[in-house]
């Protein structure tokens, strides 16, 4: 199990602690290059011209490369404005948190165009170009942030040379630093945070059964748990308990957490092996559940992906006579 970590585009300069984040006006062949740009930006702010969006949806369909990443930046895309509208509704015009999607490499905020922009370009551009439209965007950005560095990102030389014709800075997207497959999956687990239960405590239901206890907890953030994802809150003091939580059932505003098992003591061992941290032991509350059919372990060579799974299936086959 590993934590998405993403490693920002080197053309970004990171400012003085004093400076004002930029903001990043992206063109549409940004995303078809590299549909992981939308976290690339460490601490700026990204912008997407609604022009952006439709150019996007129309490269959608295909086997090309190009095609893929149209349909991949569509679905960050999604996630981010679903996990968004499901803390603050109807907001996005306020900006959508880049943080929570890109384990921290992106601290800027995510804006896309809500309102209608006629900004009156020169007359030698034709205004019916979608290059053109998207210069508008800038120039309008230009105009309401006069204190902000607004910087328009195209992998299109010809725009760029148009932009600086026009006084726009515009930069070109490089991201010549390899990103591993790995930091795109979906890690399983999930950090609640502090106030968590100061939001959704309010009506909460708790009972014990089997050796369990279940929390049916509601508030903003139970739309975004998934299905056997792994919750986690770590003691705050010496002697405070941990919280390790699976998520059990989501309906609307609602969800089902169970806690775990403790793998890590002795008295809970899997073939004679204990977990030896909490990825391990989210691992065992998996392998050993006979109700998950399907259960996949990723992380560096060494970290007991292949121990843990032979242990469960000795456990369960010899010793439990679950399968035979």
């Amino acid at each position: 199990m590993v934590e998405r970590t993403l490693r920002p585009a080197p053309h970004v300069t990171r400012p003085t602690k004093t400076s004002t984040p930029k903001l990043f006006v992206l063109d549409t062949n940004v995303l078809m290059h590299d549909p992981t740009s939308l976290f690339r930006f460490e601490e700026h702010d990204i912008y997407l011209p609604m022009l952006t969006l439709e150019e996007l949806d129309n490269h959608k369909k295909g086997t090309t490369e190009v095609a893929r990443n149209a349909r991949q930046a569509s679905r960050y895309l999604d996630e981010l404005v679903t996990a968004a509208s499901a803390i603050s509704p109807g907001n996005i015009s306020a900006g959508i948190p880049l943080k929570p999607m890109s384990g921290g490499a992106a601290s800027g905020r995510l804006f896309v165009q809500t309102e209608t922009i006629t900004t009156a370009l020169p007359a030698s551009l034709a205004g019916g170009k979608a290059d053109n439209q998207i210069i508008a965007v800038v120039m309008h950005l230009q105009q309401i942030h006069p204190k902000r560095s607004v910087i328009l990102v195209s992998k299109d030389i010809n725009m760029r040379i148009k932009s600086h014709a026009l006084g726009i800075a515009a930069e070109d997207y490089f991201n010549d630093k390899v990103l591993e497959d790995t930091d795109l999956l979906y890690s399983g687990m999930r950090e609640l945070p502090a106030d968590f239960w100061d939001r959704h405590g309010k009506g909460m239901e708790s009972w014990q059964q089997g050796g369990h206890t279940f929390y049916r907890v509601t508030g903003p953030m139970s739309q975004g748990l998934l299905l056997n994802e792994f919750l986690y809150q770590e003691g705050k003091g010496p002697g405070e308990t941990p919280l390790y939580a699976i998520v059990k059932e989501v309906s609307g505003r609602t969800a089902l957490l169970q806690t775990l098992k403790d793998y890590t003591h002795q008295k809970n061992n899997v073939w004679g092996i204990t977990a030896r941290n909490r990825e391990q032991n989210f691992a065992l509350n998996l392998l050993m559940n006979p109700d998950v059919d399907f259960v996949t372990l990723l992380g560096q060579a060494g970290t007991g992906k292949t121990l843990l799974t032979l242990a469960a299936g000795l456990m369960l086959t010899l010793e439990f006579k679950v399968y035979s």
